[in-house]
């Protein structure tokens, strides 16, 4: 659907009529432009946009389809951006994957959202606030929309680098109530983050330095400071997979250290029950004559030596670590 539309002229919203007499308009006196929100959009509402804009065929498909790699393609008429979104949820420690994409052209600006990650809604007011900003055009724009997805990113990653020391304080600590799987689980959503942010890398170096007609020179700064916060998140996430990793490995080896010492005290208690049930068994035997049976004290003496026996047992197991 399509979520807002207006009319920017020196960096103030004016209402939007008709689209293609706006932007007929706008080309012809050669200020202002258009911004066109739209979210999870169908065939029909994107075509009845496309219809007016005359976007490039390639960028459309991709639009349509959705899940697109993070990348920035450049046409004759149209700059076509695909930006990751990311979110976590605090209650599950997971990271919710979404998708904007951007089409940035002759006096126009198209925003495609789909997933709930990232709004954009507080980015269009927070522009809307700054007139001198929106005054840029439709880079201003493109340069906020990947601040607000980035900043986003720098937020995940504090939350993971939190999750991690967490991970981390539990496996050392010999926590038994962590599995492989939650390990996994936080690696996994480092992948996320990580999917999402290093593909971007080389579509904000391109902004940062390539000549386009549709980069304003005193634009090229700020893309080139949110450049340096994707690489940064990308140091963070690397370090985090890498440890994770071997925090990983370290949880495996505990479980076997302690999977040892478990069959060690299991192997300490079998032997000291190995000595009674072999001195019953052989009492237990249906032999006429055993002269044990028609001695008196025979029974206090076996139990007596079946005790020093077993406390023997039992003091050396503990002596040698077993028990």
């Amino acid at each position: 659907m399509i979520v807002d539309q207006a009319v920017y002229r020196d960096g103030h919203r004016i209402p939007c009529g008709d689209l293609s007499d706006e932007l007929e308009t706008l080309r012809r006196e050669e200020h202002g432009f258009i911004w066109i929100g739209l979210k999870n959009p169908t065939d029909a509402e994107f075509a009845l946009v496309n219809e007016e804009l005359k976007l490039h065929p390639l960028a459309v498909e991709d639009a349509i389809k959705g899940n697109q790699r993070p990348k920035l393609d450049v046409y004759d008429d149209t700059m076509f951006v695909v930006l990751k979104t990311l979110h976590y949820i605090d209650a599950t420690s997971d990271v919710e994957t979404g998708e904007v994409m951007i089409f940035v052209g002759d006096r126009f600006v198209v925003t495609v959202r789909r997933g709930e990650a990232n709004p954009l809604t507080g980015v269009r007011a927070r522009l809307e606030r700054t007139p001198e900003h929106l005054a840029y055009g439709p880079i201003a724009v493109l340069y906020s929309v990947m601040d607000s997805v980035v900043d986003n990113y720098t937020l995940i990653d504090v939350e993971l680098s939190e999750d991690l020391e967490l991970m981390e304080q539990r496996v050392f600590e010999g926590a038994r109530s962590i599995d492989a799987a939650d390990i996994y689980r936080l690696k996994r959503e480092v992948l996320e983050v990580r999917r999402a942010a290093a593909p971007l890398a080389v579509p904000l170096s391109r902004l940062r330095s390539e000549d386009t007609r549709f980069i304003d020179e005193r634009t090229r700064p700020f893309f080139g400071d949110i450049y340096d916060h994707v690489l940064r998140v990308l140091d963070h996430v690397e370090a985090y997979d890498r440890l994770l990793t071997d925090v990983l490995h370290a949880h495996l080896a505990q479980i076997s250290v302690q999977q040892n010492d478990d069959m060690r005290r299991i192997s300490a208690w079998v032997a000291m029950a190995a000595v009674p049930t072999m001195v019953a068994g052989i009492y237990g035997m249906n032999f006429d004559y055993m002269p044990e049976l028609s001695y008196r004290p025979a029974y206090f003496i076996v139990l007596g030596t079946l005790a020093i026996v077993e406390i023997g047992l039992y003091r050396a197991f503990r002596k040698s670590g077993w028990l």
